[in-house]
């Protein structure tokens, strides 16, 4: 529906054609006139949409205010200016674009709720690649430490492996609790 409104007279037009309300006022406010006609030709809105008439507001605005100038002629009354303030669907197309609506929020929301999901998992997953790195570099690093140990042991000389491995066997027996000492 199209909602027309002039100081006296508002005038509600349906482009769909589904028809055309017409209420007339006294100037204290009191209904004179109501009616309601059915359009006999509805080829005229063939191929209108509800967004073609939305977008066009201002141009509807302007051709209104245009017949507004010729209003006493045709209506014997005068409008002096017009207004379109609402453009309402029939029932039948506000129900589609409702659910239309609701069905593109849903999947805007999936898809927001699957991106989060995504981006979460990758965050974990270069976390656990981060984690098993710094693991492995810790298991290597005592490794490392020990090869460069014992080649400088072996630069001193075949007697300093020697006394280390001895110094090492103290150590553990130091540790232990029970030592079993094979016999020769």
């Amino acid at each position: 529906m199209l909602h027309l409104g002039a100081r006296r007279t508002t005038i509600s037009l349906d482009p769909f054609g589904f028809g055309v309300s017409t209420v007339r006022f006294s100037p204290d406010g009191r209904i004179l006139a109501a009616t309601t006609a059915q359009p006999t030709d509805a080829s005229a809105v063939v191929g209108i949409s509800i967004n073609d008439l939305r977008k066009n507001l201002r141009d509807l605005n302007e051709r209104m205010d245009q017949e507004c100038a010729s209003s006493a002629a045709r209506y014997g009354v005068v409008l002096d200016a017009s207004l379109i303030t609402a453009i309402d669907p029939p029932q039948d197309v506000e129900s589609a674009l409702a659910a239309i609506n609701t069905a593109y929020n849903q999947v805007s929301s999936d898809i927001s709720l699957a991106q989060a999901a995504a981006d979460q998992r990758i965050v974990q997953s270069r976390r656990a690649v981060e984690i098993e790195t710094l693991r492995a570099q810790a298991e290597v690093e005592p490794l490392k430490a020990l090869a460069d140990q014992l080649a400088r042991l072996r630069d001193q000389g075949p007697d300093a492996l020697t006394t280390y491995l001895r110094n090492l066997k103290l150590g553990l027996y130091d540790k232990a609790d029970r030592a079993f000492v094979e016999v020769k």
